[in-house]
């Protein structure tokens, strides 16, 4: 392992290949985050170079807030990109030399591109949460030319506003979001401002009017941690009123979680969060190669790691 600011993190790959001994055509690519233990990016990505023919290495390496931008800077020209997780998305903003506009209106990045040029070229900041929330409700909901008229999102952070952007681009620019906070939800307020769309920002006060919420709306996206939608899932498994509607539940280990198993129970239909994970990803290969990713083969790569580990 290599790179990095003297005593911070060392970027991973270099055991696989040392610095220079890159087959030919093959580049760098990783994800940071803290943690990243538990990341299946490299699942993902290994698959996808594996089905493209290609000799590129993917790794991971832990990394704070305070130490990307060290890392960044030590990039060089072997480097395709990096995969972003937290704590790193709003911090890459201030990192990128470039940041996209749907990256810059959300507020988040979790995609950084580096850009063939002198020395270590142009790194990119990137969004494919987007697209992946898009992707994964679309596959879901099975319908040709789906456009829920209305949403409910559970939580208030990074993912809420990539899931704002993606509800925009199936038609809804006005939905319900209900956080345990309201007072942390600023960043989420001000990204919305950005995208031109209206929020209603409610306390979650209860199980009773979260369902409440939940079997009024076409489609529901839950950013809330694991097992903090425990209590709805039962609730919802009880009550019912899903029938019809679509749930994409963002956490997917352990899968399913109570909450997509209590939706499911009353008639719903569930985007997994792993296709949130599967479509984002596919997203980051497509723009760190060029090529279209190989999709079922990352599909099939992910459902395997998923089965392992018992989720």
């Amino acid at each position: 392992m290599s790179g990095g600011e003297p005593g911070g993190p060392a970027l991973p790959t270099y055991d696989v290949h040392p610095a220079g001994a890159l087959p030919a055509g093959a580049r760098r690519a990783a994800v940071l985050g803290k943690p990243v233990g538990h990341s299946l990016s490299p699942v993902l990505h290994g698959a996808a170079y594996a089905a493209l023919g290609i000799e590129w290495v993917y790794g991971l390496a832990e990394v704070d807030a305070d130490e990307l931008g060290g890392v960044v800077a030590s990039l060089d020209g072997e480097w395709a990109g990096l995969s972003l997780t937290m704590p790193l998305k709003h911090v890459a903003l201030e990192v990128a030399d470039v940041v996209d506009p749907l990256a810059e209106v959300v507020g988040a990045v979790n995609t950084l591109i580096v850009q063939p040029g002198p020395g270590r070229g142009l790194v990119v900041g990137a969004n494919t949460d987007v697209h992946g929330v898009v992707a994964a409700l679309r596959e879901a909901s099975g319908r040709e030319g789906w456009r829920p008229s209305g949403a409910v999102v559970l939580g208030g952070g990074a993912t809420a506003a990539s899931t704002l952007a993606a509800l925009a681009e199936l038609g809804i620019t006005d939905s319900l979001v209900l956080v345990r906070n309201p007072a942390r939800a600023g960043a989420l307020q001000r990204a919305a401002h950005r995208m031109g769309v209206h929020v209603t920002l409610r306390r979650w006060s209860s199980v009773e009017q979260a369902a409440d919420a939940v079997t009024s709306a076409d489609v529901t996206v839950s950013t809330l941690p694991a097992g903090a939608g425990d209590e709805l899932g039962d609730h919802l498994a009880t009550v019912g009123g899903t029938s019809g509607r679509v749930l994409l539940d963002v956490a997917y280990d352990p899968w399913p979680s109570r909450l997509a198993a209590g939706f499911t129970a009353g008639g719903g239909t569930v985007a997994p969060g792993w296709a949130m994970l599967l479509h984002q990803a596919a997203e980051q290969v497509r723009l760190m190669t060029g090529r279209p990713a190989p999709l079922e083969a990352m599909r099939t790569a992910l459902t395997g790691a998923l089965a392992r580990r018992g989720g």
